[in-house]
């Protein structure tokens, strides 16, 4: 096969059947053969870690992992991301659609991974620095590309509309911390979550959160970011399935919100006087 066609991968490789070369005998993801090793032995996240990281996983990683895709699994139906997916699934539209709208909308600078890959980004620079993390989150921008992405309205990891910390993120935050290295990302922000809501005046987010894990499972800001958008799928996949069941009599149209510029008057059937 010419080398203009062939495909470089620095944690996949493929033996090719002796009698079809577009068939894979053995399939090994960094150097750990798939079909022989891997399906037999380990679990789902252990694999995504392989993938993702390179290196077999520590088992406590593994967990972690594992609960952080239970907390964001699906976050109901008041996540625009879920909300998306919905609209496709009443309008009947076909399955990957629905799942398209889901990570498009999901993948923004309000609870969405772009917000997700800035928090992890001001890991870096900031580490476990209360005062460090104070000045940046103020002024996070680093992309100028205006076109690309507007400048952020609040402080990444924060949710400029709430009063206090939901009880379910909060749950999740206690939950993940029991899994997590004492003094990691998920621990510090643990300690000083109060702190910093009351300087900005508002509770962090599941941004932070799941920024926080991700950093404690080793990942840089682009693996966190692809992880987060997968991992929040399965709840938006069943929601637009519901709603595509359930059909759009009971889906909940903002009819009060829209105006008309060109307003027929009421209907009127065939014959009727004007």
């Amino acid at each position: 096969m010419p080398s203009d066609y062939v495909y470089h991968s620095n944690f996949w490789l493929e033996e090719p059947e002796e009698s079809n070369p577009f068939a894979a005998k053995a399939c090994y993801c960094h150097g750990y053969d798939v079909y022989g090793q891997i399906i037999a032995r380990a679990s789902w996240f252990e694999y995504l870690l392989l993938m993702f990281k390179g290196d077999r996983p520590e088992p406590a990683h593994v967990v972690l992992l594992e609960k952080l895709a239970l907390v964001l699994a699906n976050a109901g139906p008041k996540e625009a991301s879920i909300r998306a997916a919905m609209n496709g699934g009443v309008a009947g539209t076909n399955h990957s659609s629905a799942l398209m709208a889901a990570l498009a909308v999901g993948s923004g600078l309000y609870g969405g991974s772009q917000e997700l890959e800035i928090c992890m980004r001001l890991w870096q620079e900031c580490g476990q620095d209360v005062e460090k993390w104070i000045t940046r989150l103020q002024s996070p921008e680093e992309d100028e590309r205006a076109d690309i992405w507007p400048a952020m309205e609040h402080p990444p990891g924060f949710d400029p509309n709430g009063d206090q910390i939901p009880t379910t993120l909060l749950q999740s935050l206690e939950l993940l911390v029991q899994f997590a290295p004492e003094s990691g990302a998920l621990a510090w922000l643990a300690i000083n979550r109060s702190d910093l809501e009351e300087f900005f005046g508002c509770p962090i987010s599941i941004s932070a959160v799941a920024a926080a894990t991700l950093v404690d499972l080793g990942l840089d800001k682009d693996q966190g970011s692809m992880l987060y958008l997968m991992l929040r799928l399965p709840g938006a996949a069943v929601h637009a399935l519901e709603q595509r069941k359930m059909g759009w009599k009971k889906f909940p149209f903002y009819s009060p919100a829209i105006e008309l510029e060109e307003d027929p008057g009421p209907y009127k059937k065939a014959g009727e006087e004007e």
